[in-house]
This record gives structure tokens, C-alpha cells and sequence, in this order.
């Protein structure tokens, strides 16, 4: 059975995230909804597996999924079929053939992820789906002094949310980026990495917007490694500012 490669974007705004879940709407859901209805419903359901889960109301950008279809066809003519019969709030932006030991997965060894946040001092019905919000002040100096520290191998127990089901909490962030928006009134953060954990990048985020609002010291960062605790960092920054932009492979 010849193998696919797609790259996908999607508005998480109402979506239970990525994983199918009895009785809720999520993305795998309807992708294998619409692959398996393209292979003609073999007896065998086609399942369509993700490079990750993205939780709810989480967008993105760039993520990547395979599937095997049970006949080849043009990768094109499978990615004009997939926009063709699914809903308008998931894209399908390329098509790939792969080889059969590809996985979406597991040879994944690179993604990146984008926050962003908006500054402004009322909530814009416009940004609400698609930018996290806290009624604080912040000092974005002190951020940008802080974010550096998350750059490294390091143990991300205390930036795990209960649940979590990896065998490891170590992981490398390759590179931890901020720029301050004045004219769009956002805060933007962007993430790269081997791998991130449950909730990992959002509660990043929220200890940044704590360092900013001066919550906690600029070099919280370090302890928080140290004292491998979840306890010590509860703030998860709003799920819908946070996109999956890239999976490299």
C-alpha cells in the first residue's frame, strides 16, 4: 500500500485537538473521515497518524501526517480530493509519496512552535481565537532576558502537565525566540525543539508572562530545572495563541 505524506494547517478554534476522542470533534477524526471515505471505506479503517497531538483550540500552521491508501494515485490528485471533501477550517497546503518506513511521528527530529499574545488592554473579538490574553503588565525586557534559559538539553518535569505520558521529561530546545509587536499590540514567541511534552510550550509561555509581570525573578528559569516540580509553575498561557508551525523530518 503506497504511503502519504500531508502537511496540514487547521483553525483549533472548534476542535477537541488533534486525537480522535468518542463523541467530540477533532482533527484526526476528520481526516480519517474523508481518507478512508477516498479509499472507498475498505474493511480495514485507514488511520491517519499525526506528528503530535495538539490540544484544543490549538492551531497550526504546518502539521504533518501520513497515510496509506490501499491503491497509488498522484499525490497531487490525493490532496486535491482531501481539500475537496474536507470541512473549511482544515487545509491541506501538500502531498507527498513516501517510503513505508516513514513516520509522521517518530522520524520527526525538529518542530517548531509560535505564541501569540496579545498586550492590549481590552480583549479584540477579532484576535480572541487566535491570540492568548492576561490582564497584566509586563516588561518585556525581562522576558527577553529570561527566554534564553530555556535554550538546551534540560529535564521539563516542571513544565509538564499532569498526564503526561512520555518516558522521559528531557528534552532540547534548539532555539527560544521573542519580538515585541507594538503596532499589532502582540508579544510573539516562537519555539524549536527535538520534541516538546504536554502542554510544554504553554506553560513556557506563562512562566515568561510571570517573569514580566514580575511574579517571579528574571533567572526563575534555572530553579524551575532544578527543582523538577509542576507544582512551581501552574500558570498555562490560553491554548488558542499557540500554533504548530514546522515539522522537519
Amino acid at each position: 500500500m503506497p504511503r502519504y505524506k500531508a502537511t496540514i494547517a487547521y483553525d483549533g478554534t472548534d476542535f477537541f485537538g488533534w486525537q480522535v476522542q468518542p463523541n467530540k470533534r477533532t482533527v484526526q477524526a476528520e481526516m480519517e473521515l474523508v481518507v478512508n471515505k477516498m479509499a472507498k471505506n475498505p474493511a480495514e479503517h485507514i488511520r491517519v497518524q499525526g506528528s503530535g497531538r495538539t490540544d484544543a483550540r490549538v492551531h497550526a500552521k504546518g502539521q504533518v501526517a501520513h497515510f496509506d491508501l490501499p491503491f497509488d494515485i498522484p499525490a497531487d490528485a490525493v490532496r486535491k480530493g482531501l481539500s475537496t471533501m474536507l470541512p473549511y477550517d482544515i487545509g491541506i497546503k501538500k502531498v507527498e509519496k513516501v517510503s513505508d518506513d516513514f513516520h509522521a511521528q517518530f522520524n520527526a527530529h525538529d518542530k517548531t512552535y509560535f505564541y501569540r499574545f496579545s498586550t492590549s488592554e481590552y480583549i479584540d473579538p477579532f484576535k480572541r481565537n487566535y491570540t492568548g490574553h492576561w490582564h497584566r503588565r509586563l516588561n518585556p525586557e525581562l522576558m527577553q532576558q529570561a527566554i534564553g534559559d530555556y535554550v538546551g538539553e534540560h529535564d521539563w518535569l516542571s513544565f509538564v502537565a499532569s498526564g503526561y505520558q512520555q518516558k522521559t521529561t528531557v528534552r532540547t530546545v534548539y532555539s527560544a525566540k521573542m519580538w515585541v509587536k507594538p503596532e499589532e499590540e502582540e508579544i510573539w514567541f516562537e519555539f524549536s525543539g527535538n520534541g516538546f511534552l504536554y502542554n510544554q510550550i504553554r506553560i513556557m509561555v506563562g512562566v515568561l508572562l510571570e517573569i514580566g509581570n514580575g511574579v517571579r525573578p528574571v533567572d526563575d528559569i534555572k530553579r524551575l530545572f532544578e527543582v523538577k516540580d509542576r507544582q512551581q509553575a501552574q500558570f498555562t498561557a490560553p491554548a488558542q495563541g499557540l500554533y504548530l508551525m514546522d515539522v522537519k523530518y
